[in-house]
């Protein structure tokens, strides 16, 4: 492969990734937000929403929700991310195109970024509600912060006190995550034979 076709195709998967996880990313928040309770009537719950109803709307005809979660959500970001797969694995022109398994390794494969997905919007939170109990507490976007992460918080906060009046599960969430995040691109890998 000559230089610039490889530079060509390295561009390529970095466009479709950032699609990929824009989209994916949405769908799993709105199912994040919708799952903490968190307050919808502010700008990202309604951003959110616009960008996201036109493959939710329609998936709860075919997806039900469960015990008040909108699994829907959950559904769209797993068959973006999926797609998103299969379009890097041919882009890259892997081997497992011609094995025929690609399909069901895809979908194994786009679940486990989709579990990384939440990781990450877990991850935002957590970082938007620490800056923003530092800078401003009152800001109106804190609310949505501390509705995501509260929950993932809470275990932390129930084995780790408050050092002088500071709080440091954020922390040890954080350093769990990246955790998570870096076992499951390990998973990903050996699951594809190669990272993308």
């Amino acid at each position: 492969m000559s230089t610039t076709s490889l530079v060509l195709t390295q561009l390529l998967l970095q466009v479709v990734g950032l699609a990929v996880s824009l989209f994916a990313g949405l769908f799993v928040l709105r199912f994040l937000l919708q799952w903490a309770r968190a307050p919808f009537r502010n700008p990202i719950g309604r951003f959110v929403m616009t960008l996201t109803d036109w493959g939710v709307l329609p998936l709860r005809r075919v997806v039900p929700g469960w015990r008040g979660h909108d699994l829907s959500s959950l559904a769209m970001a797993w068959l973006v991310e999926t797609v998103g797969v299969v379009a890097a694995v041919l882009i890259v022109d892997a081997p497992l195109v011609e094995g025929g398994n690609l399909v069901p390794l895809a979908f194994v494969a786009g679940f486990l970024e989709m579990l990384r997905t939440v990781a990450y919007v877990v991850l935002g939170a957590t970082l938007g509600l620490v800056v923003l109990s530092w800078v401003n507490p009152y800001a109106p976007m804190a609310p949505v912060f501390e509705a995501l992460a509260r929950p993932f918080l809470q275990p932390f906060q129930r084995m780790i006190p408050p050092i002088a009046g500071i709080d440091l599960s954020p922390l040890f969430l954080l350093l769990l995550l990246q955790l998570v995040l870096g076992l499951l691109a390990s998973f990903k890998g050996g699951l594809l034979g190669f990272h993308l």
